[in-house]
């Protein structure tokens, strides 16, 4: 639940601006918030589309941080924001999938954005250090064992990453402790100095130890294998109900233009839809998707359906 100090907190932003064409001087350009700080892989995400939509487009694109209150900071920014098509949000799983279930007298709702397109899907990793268990089987048994015994660290209760794992661990009948952590950095260093047992990551942050030989990538929590780590299997593989991942994607306010809004769609899409965008985001564990506005609303309405469910047998409430 955000706190009245973060909700007026004054947002961190950083500017990242397209080079207009000639002749776009004066064109007002198109403002994608991203509701986390700069750096992570929405923000980074963000960034790679703004500065290959411009040409598309035809305006300026540049890139806005508001983080704060689990998103909730940047996606009421937008919300509120003049509904002509200039302002856009790059929202997460946690933005429109988790918020508006468990946070009490939240400041937004679906309805109140526009969506444009899906950018893409992020699974996430459960990795073990090299010493830890083989494989997820050998984690399991040893869950099972030792119930509670077993850490996993995560960016806080209500975050899609614990919310991954407490449906792994409501399906295997064990039960793992979580250890809120800010960000990937602190946990990482636990996990490689034997404080913390397990992570649950974005895919670039379970890769490089993967590949680093400084972790083990158990399994991932999405609905297909990764490319270039083929054979690490799935939790699905063992439990068919269990997909977890979070998403990112664009939308803008209600009422918003549907001229603006297709065009937005389609600029993006483009970009998304190329092999060197794809190749981008595998780089950072997540798959490059792209669809029409109306099939991310379709997208939107599902997750919600889904989650809302899920969540309240979980009883799980904003932290």
């Amino acid at each position: 639940m955000p706190t009245r100090r973060a909700m007026l907190a004054a947002p961190c932003i950083a500017l990242s601006a397209a080079a207009p064409k000639p002749g776009q001087a004066q064109a007002r350009p198109v403002t994608i918030t991203v509701p986390f700080p700069p750096g992570g892989s929405t923000d980074v995400t963000a960034r790679v589309l703004a500065e290959r939509m411009a040409g598309p487009l035809g305006l300026p694109v540049q890139v806005e941080n508001r983080p704060g209150a689990a998103t909730v900071i940047g996606a009421d920014y937008v919300a509120r924001s003049a509904p002509d098509g200039h302002n856009v949000l790059i929202a997460s799983g946690s933005t429109l999938t988790i918020n508006p279930h468990i946070v009490r007298n939240l400041s937004y709702r679906l309805e109140d954005f526009s969506p444009v397109t899906l950018v893409s899907t992020l699974p996430f990793a459960i990795v073990a250090r090299p010493d830890g268990p083989a494989d997820l089987p050998a984690l399991m048994a040893r869950a099972a064992a030792r119930p509670g015994t077993i850490t996993y660290g995560t960016n806080g209760p209500s975050s899609f990453n614990n919310i991954a794992m407490l449906l792994v661990n409501e399906a295997f009948s064990v039960r793992m402790q979580d250890v809120t952590y800010r960000g990937d950095s602190a946990q990482v260093a636990d996990l490689l100095g034997g404080r913390l047992d397990l992570l649950v990551v974005g895919g670039a942050t379970g890769l490089a130890l993967h590949r680093g030989g400084t972790g083990r990538i158990l399994a991932w929590t999405g609905e297909r294998r990764m490319p270039g780590n083929e054979e690490v299997p799935l939790v699905a593989d063992f439990k068919p109900d269990v997909v977890a991942q979070t998403w990112f994607g664009l939308l803008v306010p209600a009422r918003s233009p549907a001229g603006m809004i297709e065009r937005i769609s389609q600029a993006a899409v483009q970009v998304i839809r190329g092999d060197d965008f794809r190749g981008r985001m595998l780089n950072e564990g997540m798959f490059a998707a792209g669809s029409t506005p109306a099939e991310f609303g379709h997208f939107l309405t599902r997750e919600s359906n889904r989650w809302g469910p899920l969540l309240r047998r979980l009883e799980l409430q904003a932290g």
